[in-house]
């Protein structure tokens, strides 16, 4: 068969197109990469945030909106037509309030939305994609940083990854493990005439040292196949006739074999005989060598040569490689456990050599499964044996493929790491997509991820920034949602009992954007070294408790300032002092609460950034002038006597205290985002 995609090099050929299109191996890759990939852990966690937000702003805001109509409005209306008083001026006035407490709606709506959201996400995402580009990682997409920070297992070969990737031909020997120049000259000779493009096996042979054939001249080839797993050349010696070499998977050319070579003696391939050589196959495979069985036959000169005359054949030995562990990779592999991250092997190579590997990498090898064996599995099983450490060896893109989707399916966030053809569907489907700047280049077209160098230390540097990134957006969030959700209750209830609204549409506005820009630096934010133990994960359930527990604590405190000036600066007939003093409160407090909230630790001993501390003080100090100037006589505010101020910054002392004390309490509750 001839796959889009095959190098014809020499030779003439006549083909029958049997597929074309979307029909063919390689359009049935790029119809799989046309789809829309499987949602990811981000893509899930924006969702479900979104839903939740949706969900406090619509019972909040039609509370507000339907009391404010029916225990306000309705009863004026209805004295209004019993006593016969219904006047234009009247009905203007009721108009009008019916339209002020319509736009109280949408300003309470409008301040319980983190609307900076997306540019927090983008400029957080854009700064940790400079710094880990610092570390040989580029970003394709900035959505796979929080997923890369997210990953909890990272599905790999072994080649490249775990070792170093640089294949050598060690051993040329017979069945019986004796070392065979002819095992070696035969290999070279089918490696040497192969016409498409060389495997890095093919590779190690080439550069390795070997007899000569100048006297050999190639007459045809049979391809490599996956189903066969092998690969025939036939040459012809200028003395002794055609040679049809193969060579290929060790099981695959038991298969061809009637005959074996031991010595110089030609012996029957018989139960004996096998048994020999498949325990000699089975020790180099457990020393850590990758094998290919050579075996050879004289055929007479004809035409052309097929499939079916790979048989009858003499087996003379084993070709083995070795692609030793990379330096450091124990330690490599250490530090990724250490922080929630396993590794799972999902390799196409025999059980044995992968074992063997494992085991020197320090992976455990208690529970191998094939290819084979996946077949009478469910996705259930497949997810749990890979949660608990199996390694998957013999397997093809397909079950690969299919073990990624398990986990996902089981609620596992999954990183793969490939740069083939094969591995595209699967980097399509992961949640994070890995690829290598040497890859092919469908590859790292399906990565959202691409390391300039094949190594698992540059690829934990990256994690540990999408971690990074994720802990500052999620400082955005849980601040926003809690001290928005406090504030906006505290307006909701002041405007069942106060006889004006207790904050203006635009002083709400005003308070949204003010604060909002203080949070601008949260990208800039060091992040706690503790919170980049363990894979980030969207935890509603989390920002819902946080914002229930928190948000409360922030209306307390204005409740106490609405009682202070009340009953205190007898703000009840001077709505302008109400709106000021409470504007001004609002502020400070859930500004300056960005230093308690945005570490799990003492505030005193995890220090925000420089940018992060100027942004707040700024704002905080605005919030104090902004009543005294032009512009907040504009916008409804009068100026503040000192004793208020002195009030005001009292009561946000002890609300930070209190807000700490409770942070501490939950945190020991709940798990740390």
């Amino acid at each position: 068969s001839v796959f889009l995609g095959t190098a014809v090099q020499t030779g003439i050929a006549t083909a029958l197109v049997m597929a074309t299109g979307s029909n063919t191996a390689f359009g049935d890759i790029a119809a799989r990469l046309a789809t829309r990939a499987p949602e990811t852990e981000f893509d899930r966690g924006i969702r479900e945030f979104g839903l939740l937000i949706t969900r406090i702003i619509l019972l909040l805001v039609l509370f507000v909106f339907l009391f404010n109509i029916f225990f306000k409005i309705v009863p004026d209306f209805y004295s209004a037509f019993t006593l016969q008083h219904f006047t234009p001026a009247l009905r203007k006035l009721l108009t009008s309030r019916m339209l002020e407490s319509f736009l109280f709606a949408v300003a309470l709506a409008v301040g319980l939305t983190p609307e900076l959201l997306p540019m927090i996400i983008s400029v957080t995402l854009s700064q940790g994609a400079k710094r880990m580009a610092k570390k040989q990682v580029i970003v394709k997409q900035l959505a796979s940083i929080e997923n890369f920070g997210s990953m909890e297992i990272l599905c790999s070969d072994k080649t490249g990854t775990l070792t170093e990737g640089e294949i050598v031909l060690d051993k040329h020997v017979d069945v019986q493990g004796t070392d065979s120049e002819h095992v070696l000259q035969l290999v070279y000779l089918n490696s040497y005439f192969e016409a498409g493009i060389k495997s890095p096996l093919d590779d190690a042979i080439m550069q390795h040292g070997h007899p000569t054939i100048d006297e050999y001249t190639k007459l045809d080839e049979i391809p490599f196949d996956f189903n066969r797993k092998r690969l025939s050349v036939v040459a012809k010696h200028d003395e002794h006739g055609c040679l049809l070499v193969s060579k290929g998977e060790v099981e695959s050319i038991f298969e061809t074999c009637t005959t074996v070579l031991v010595g110089d003696k030609l012996l029957p391939f018989d139960a004996a005989q096998r048994l020999t050589a498949e325990n000699t196959f089975k020790q180099m495979s457990a020393d850590g060598f990758r094998v290919l069985g050579v075996a050879t036959r004289e055929v007479p000169v004809q035409p052309s040569y097929a499939v079916a005359d790979e048989q009858g054949m003499t087996l003379v030995g084993y070709a083995a490689f070795l692609d030793p562990p990379k330096a450091g990779i124990q330690e490599i592999l250490a530090r990724l456990k250490a922080t929630g991250i396993s590794v799972l092997i999902l390799t196409g190579d025999n059980q044995y050599v992968t074992q063997k590997v494992a085991k020197d990498v320090g992976l455990s090898v208690d529970h191998i499964i094939i290819g084979n064996d996946m077949n009478g599995m469910d996705d259930a099983a497949l997810a749990y044996q890979a949660e608990h450490g199996a390694i998957f060896a013999r397997v093809s893109p397909e079950q690969k493929n299919r073990v990624i989707t398990a986990l996902k399916a089981h609620g596992r966030v999954v990183g793969y790491i490939g740069d083939g053809i094969n591995d595209a569907p699967s980097l399509h489907a992961a949640d994070i997509g890995i690829s290598v700047i040497n890859g092919v280049d469908v590859a790292k077209d399906a990565a959202s991820i691409i390391l300039l160098v094949k190594d698992l230390g540059v690829l934990l540097d990256g994690v540990l920034e999408g971690r990074r990134s994720f802990a500052n957006i999620m400082k955005y969030i849980i601040m926003g949602t809690s001290s928005n959700f406090g504030n906006m209750f505290s307006m909701a209830a002041a405007s069942v009992f106060l006889p004006f609204l207790p904050m203006l549409p635009t002083q709400i506005l005003l308070n949204n954007f003010l604060y909002d820009s203080s949070q601008l630096a949260i990208p800039t934010d060091h992040v706690d070294e503790d919170l980049l133990l363990r894979p980030k994960r969207w935890k509603i359930d989390f920002i819902r408790n946080f914002m229930l527990i928190l948000g409360p604590i922030s209306s307390v405190y204005d409740f106490l300032t609405f009682a202070i000036l009340l009953w205190g600066f007898h703000a009840y007939s001077n709505e302008k002092l109400f709106h000021t003093g409470w504007f001004v409160e609002s502020l400070v407090t859930q500004t300056l609460v960005v230093f308690v909230i945005r570490t799990s630790a003492n505030p005193f001993r995890s220090l925000p950034s420089k940018q992060l501390l100027a942004a707040v003080l700024l704002i905080v100090l605005v919030s104090f002038v902004l009543p005294y100037t032009y512009f907040g006589r504009m916008v409804g505010f009068v100026p503040l006597r000192p004793i208020l101020m002195l009030a005001i910054s009292l009561l946000t002392l002890t609300y930070l205290w209190l807000v700490q004390v409770v942070k501490v309490w939950f945190y020991k509750k709940h798990d740390v985002m």
